[in-house]
């Protein structure tokens, strides 16, 4: 029992930029509160929407924060949809379990649903409670710590054709962005980006490297052209049998196959490192079947990218399934019941419509279970078999499983957090 008042939404309102300072403290502090470098903090200053977040304070004191970027989602089709990317969420360890955070997220929903932004996605640093607000865990990455003193690479024809080469991170930006947003397109879940995204991976404070060197790059050229790139840091180390340096793989993209693997050939032979470590990489990735032994990688999953739709006839209409469809869901959604009820959905590989229906439900669900499998990376007929998903007729689960498959077979990937 406590006689606490219950902060909620008199104390919430829009961030204004005079009280940034206090609001991100807030968030820092609820993170930990170790002290970003300053270049750091600049940029998530620059970045911050100020019209798409908002703080819970009570009196002067700010014990809420919220934010929402402006991305375009890809999703299985290769559409870019409209979605808000949430962000520095964080409520004062003061201030738990009184309602902070249920109204910020009331509030964010609508705020979301008023832009006419059919979805809304995160990541999350407590799995566990996002899934009452309607997300899903709708894609993974992978995490590998490459035994290179060990493991060897067989390589695709045409990679000796391709040129590896440093290059200073800065001086190269323009390029290694131009291999990015063609990519963009190919892979549900990656993302466009508003301007000042550029200077995200490029961000390098000393603060951060952990005994590692400076950003790294290299760009990988075919015929004067740039195919691909990597950025990197190197961790020195000696044991008593030698060098026995770490690579930390950054980031890494390439347009075709033999790029890929000159870059992965590169990053595994550098002088003087005999682990390569990778995080949040495509759980799909061709690195894994080129490794002479992937037991000597540790591969390890992990969620990463969660999916609500604010709109859901919006968000089932904007992507295209890999196979014909034609299913009434029965979708609960107490949280943003303007969701609630049956919807149909009727699409294949070009297109797709959702409308609203009073037609018998074939398939009943939660938004949540919706979230998870809308970018193809979780199986409907996997969380069928949770019990997260009801078959009302027969044979539909199957149908919309598939439909909702990974077109093309690309596993959805975010290509990295914010």
């Amino acid at each position: 029992m406590t006689n606490e008042r219950t902060v909620t939404v008199d104390g919430l309102r829009k961030l204004a930029k005079d009280d940034w300072d206090t609001w991100y403290g807030t968030l820092i502090r609820a993170f930990g509160g170790v002290p970003e470098a300053d270049e750091e903090r600049e940029l998530w200053n620059s970045l911050t929407e100020f019209d798409r977040s908002v703080g819970v304070w009570d009196g002067d004191e700010c014990v809420g924060t919220a934010g929402a970027f402006t991305f375009g989602l890809t999703v299985p089709g290769g559409a870019s949809v409209p979605a808000a990317g949430v962000t520095m969420v964080s409520v004062a360890a003061t201030h738990r379990r009184r309602g902070v955070l249920t109204s910020m997220m009331r509030r964010q929903l609508d705020d979301i649903r008023s832009w006419g932004e059919p979805l809304a996605v995160l990541t999350a640093s407590e799995p566990a409670i996002y899934g009452r607000f309607g997300y899903g865990t709708a894609a993974f990455s992978l995490d590998a710590e490459i035994d290179t003193s060990r493991v060897t690479l067989s390589t695709p024809e045409g990679t000796d054709d391709v040129r590896v080469r440093y290059a200073a991170p800065a001086e190269v930006a323009e390029e290694c962005r131009a291999v990015y947003d063609r990519l963009v397109p190919g892979r549900p879940g990656m993302l466009r980006t508003p301007p000042g995204w550029e200077r995200v991976p490029l961000l390098d404070p000393e603060s951060d490297r952990d005994g590692a060197s400076p950003l790294q790059c290299v760009v990988a050229r075919r015929d004067g052209e740039t195919v691909g790139y990597a950025r990197f840091r190197v961790k020195p180390g000696w044991g008593t049998a030698g060098p026995d340096g770490t690579v930390l793989l950054s980031d890494l993209a390439a347009l075709d196959p033999a790029a890929d693997a000159a870059l992965w050939r590169f990053l595994a032979g550098i002088d003087l490192t005999s682990t390569l470590v990778v995080r949040r990489r495509p759980v799909d990735e061709a690195w894994q079947y080129l490794v002479s032994d992937i037991r000597r990688c540790r591969p390890s999953l992990r969620d990463w990218l969660y999916v609500r739709l604010v709109d859901v006839g919006a968000a089932l209409a904007q992507r295209t399934y890999q196979a014909p469809v034609d299913v009434v869901f029965e979708v609960e959604d107490a949280f943003c019941p303007w969701n609630a009820g049956r919807w149909r959905l009727t699409g294949d590989t070009k297109g797709a419509s959702c409308e609203r229906t009073t037609d018998a439900a074939d398939l009943a669900l939660s938004v949540r279970e919706l979230g998870a499998a809308y970018l193809g990376g979780v199986s409907l007929a996997a969380l069928g078999a949770a019990g997260r998903v009801r078959e009302l007729r027969g044979g539909a689960l199957a149908e919309a499983a598939v439909g909702f498959g990974a077109v093309g077979g690309v596993a959805p990937w975010l290509p990295f957090g914010f």
